[in-house]
């Protein structure tokens, strides 16, 4: 039936793009018209300068009157539909301009409505109470570490003093330890000596041994 009657699909309606383009396509074959008049008008002009008073002159200079007529009349023509693609232009851009305001408005809308979604779902009070009852747990466990590191059996104040006099005797014990017994009596000295031993010089000894 389509192919008697003819089909009865719409076609789609230009849009500002396909208007401008078919413009812009006969805004270049005007000018192609122009380019040629021009070309046309300085022919005339160059036989009309090298040509005398009559009416072979006035027939040419009749023809050039009739092209440079035609000139203006496609100037017109290409003024108009510069100015409509100028129009189209300035609507296409005012046309994406508001459908990115579009755009970026119902991005917002969406964000706000998720953002209202999420925050609806928390209770500020349960988040303080939540943020009270871990400060105090934190508190717990802090006071707990303490009472584990704390040291059994160490008095908590003592006198230096008596830390160096036990150092002392320990350090006399060590030593005491460190020299056999059998050597510890030798190095006591017996009751019926007086003084120390004086020990032989080098020439009395030998003084000792001549005679």
């Amino acid at each position: 039936m389509n192919r008697i009657f003819g089909s009865t699909a719409k076609k789609p309606r230009p849009n500002l793009q396909d208007a401008i383009a078919s413009t812009d396509a006969r805004i270049g074959t005007i000018e192609v018209k122009i380019h040629k008049l021009d070309t046309e008008l300085a022919r005339y002009k160059d036989q009309m300068s090298r040509m005398r008073d009559g009416p072979g002159k006035r027939s040419v200079q009749q023809r050039a009157l009739a092209v440079l007529k035609q000139k203006k009349m496609y100037e017109g023509q290409l003024d108009q539909l510069t100015q409509q693609t100028f129009n189209m232009e300035s609507a296409a851009i005012a046309t994406d301009n508001l459908r990115n305001t579009m755009a970026t408005v119902d991005a917002m809308r969406n964000a706000n409505k998720e953002l209202r979604k999420q925050y609806g779902r928390l209770d500020v009070d349960k988040i303080d109470a939540m943020h009270d009852e871990l400060s105090d747990l934190l508190e717990q466990a802090n006071e707990i570490q303490e009472t584990m590191g704390r040291s059994y059996g160490v008095p908590e104040e003592l006198d230096e003093a008596d830390l160096e006099a036990e150092l002392d005797a320990l350090s006399q014990e060590v030593e005491e330890e460190a020299t056999p017994s059998y050597l510890q009596d030798t190095l006591v000295q017996p009751d019926f000596v007086d003084e120390a031993p004086v020990e032989a010089q080098p020439n009395q000894a030998e003084a000792v041994k001549a005679t």
